[in-house]
């Protein structure tokens, strides 16, 4: 068993170990945290009442939250002609069809983010295999597949961020940088929260939000109150 470093065991004694907390306290905790040469990134752990195995209760989607996310995002886009241009416009790092298809094929994957235009998903499909493990492959739901491109690259841009739960009924998220000042912070998480609470399907019965933790990349982490 790895022992926790001096580091780790400090910030343990300041965390209220399985006792959830209102989220403003549960942030300001994390904040306490911040000890580390780099800026940390915050992520959201959420375990749900769902079973994943049925195909009508997956919970998955995007949101574009209120701070961002303290990250620019790399964003290419699957188009062409004007409405290549529009995603060149919108900011999008990367813009093509076939050579855009070749390179994803040869290895590049120095991206964050693919979006397509419908007409170009029979170019796309193929590259499954390779962005669906990592979860960059261009989805109708998660509104990656569209023909307003300028949008969705600028919402990106901006700081959107998808999600999706596991075969274990979690969702994970990354809801800003320990960087962000604490109110920044609470908003963020706090539209997560409502955002993931206004998926829950239909044929959830009983508690939807089984718990809820934050932590930063080098942190423990602070369970939240509903």
């Amino acid at each position: 068993m790895v022992k926790p470093t001096k580091a780790m065991k400090s910030m343990l004694a300041k965390a209220p170990g399985k006792n959830p907390v209102p989220l403003q306290q549960a942030v300001d905790l994390l904040k306490q945290f911040s000890g580390r040469k780099f800026d940390q990134t915050v992520e959201i752990h959420m375990n749900l009442g769902i079973d994943p195995a049925q195909a009508d209760q997956i919970v998955r989607g995007s949101v574009v939250l209120p701070n961002g996310i303290g990250k620019v995002q790399r964003v290419v886009v699957f188009a062409k002609g004007d409405l290549a241009k529009v995603a060149e416009e919108a900011g999008a790092d990367a813009v093509g069809a076939d050579e855009l298809s070749k390179r994803i094929k040869e290895g590049w994957l120095d991206f964050d983010v693919c979006i397509a235009t419908p007409d170009m998903m029979g170019m796309v499909g193929p590259l499954g295999k390779v962005l669906g493990p990592r979860g960059l492959m261009p989805s109708p739901r998660a509104g990656t597949v569209t023909n307003d491109v300028a949008r969705v690259v600028k919402e990106y841009k901006a700081g959107k961020v998808e999600f999706r739960n596991d075969k274990g009924s979690n969702l994970h998220a990354v809801v800003g940088k320990m960087s962000f000042d604490a109110n920044k912070l609470v908003e963020n998480i706090g539209a997560f929260i409502s955002y993931v609470q206004s998926l829950k399907p239909n044929t959830v019965k009983g508690t939807y939000i089984k718990s809820i933790a934050i932590c930063a990349t080098m942190s423990p982490s602070v369970r939240v109150s509903m």
